[in-house]
């Protein structure tokens, strides 16, 4: 699985918990915003836990004993090079960068690719789709996913509102966690001295990570009406569902 954010994990989980052994690759310094339900977090940790799954930083060469040892190895991997070593029967792109960076249809037996950014036939076998609504989790096997209208998806009546955004370039530095209760026009972090503050109520339910130089206009935060503190830290529907679009590509599409 290429990626392992939030959205990845869930991909991840899926497979993991049916029965499959499954390598994540990642960039040196992930951006994840819901980094307490995203295996990504294990670059910076060494190890990570989100829910039944264990994450752990390894080298190429540590995947085998990682996997036996029940954990899930995420390599430090940004162009996927791993995939010549490794040979795999599927590979899923869950980059979710609304475009296809580098990923194609010879990598395996069966590609899978999350979202827009891919055509089936050209650069994967099948495409699962990510938009929220009524289509979301289904798998595509002609044409394309649904394109990227740039605009969040609903949260209880929320779309663009929950999401925070870097103010100017500069260093990210977060005042509250991921999980807290905030109210409209709280502080939420700094980009160097800008503040950034909310405009909504409810639960942070995703947060950058510390240190990271950011663009202006970068997405730094989540903000969750629904205010259920429990939801930051379990994998979310969303996750779940395009996790379960993946595994029924995987086990229709590959040989019995």
């Amino acid at each position: 699985v290429k990626g392992a954010g939030d959205l990845a994990t869930g991909v991840i989980a899926r497979l993991s918990l049916s029965g499959f052994r499954v390598v994540a690759t990642e960039i040196p310094q992930p951006t994840v915003i819901r980094r307490t339900v995203a295996l990504a977090q294990a670059v910076y940790d060494g190890q990570f836990a989100v829910e039944e799954l264990r994450g752990r930083c390894v080298s190429p060469d540590q995947v085998d004993e990682t996997i036996r040892q029940g954990a899930i190895p995420v390599l430090v991997d940004p162009l996927a090079e791993s995939i010549g070593r490794l040979r795999p029967q599927v590979v899923v792109d869950a980059i979710v960068a609304k475009r296809n960076l580098g990923t194609r249809i010879t990598d395996a037996p069966l590609v899978i690719a999350l979202g827009p950014g891919f055509t089936v036939g050209v650069d994967c076998h099948v495409i699962v789709e990510t938009n929220r609504g009524h289509y979301l989790g289904r798998v595509i096997h002609t044409g394309a996913a649904e394109p990227d209208n740039g605009i969040p998806g609903e949260v209880a009546g929320h779309g663009g509102d929950r999401v925070l955004r870097a103010p100017a370039a500069g260093i990210f530095r977060p005042i509250l966690s991921i999980g807290d209760t905030v109210a409209v026009g709280d502080i939420v972090a700094h980009v160097d001295e800008e503040p950034i503050t909310t405009p909504l109520a409810g639960v942070l339910r995703g947060l950058l990570r510390e240190g990271l130089q950011v663009p202006a206009g970068m997405k730094i935060g989540d903000v969750d009406p629904r205010a259920t503190r429990e939801h930051c830290f379990t994998i979310s529907d969303k996750a779940l569902a395009i996790g379960g679009g993946v595994l029924e590509a995987t086990l229709a599409g590959l040989d019995p």
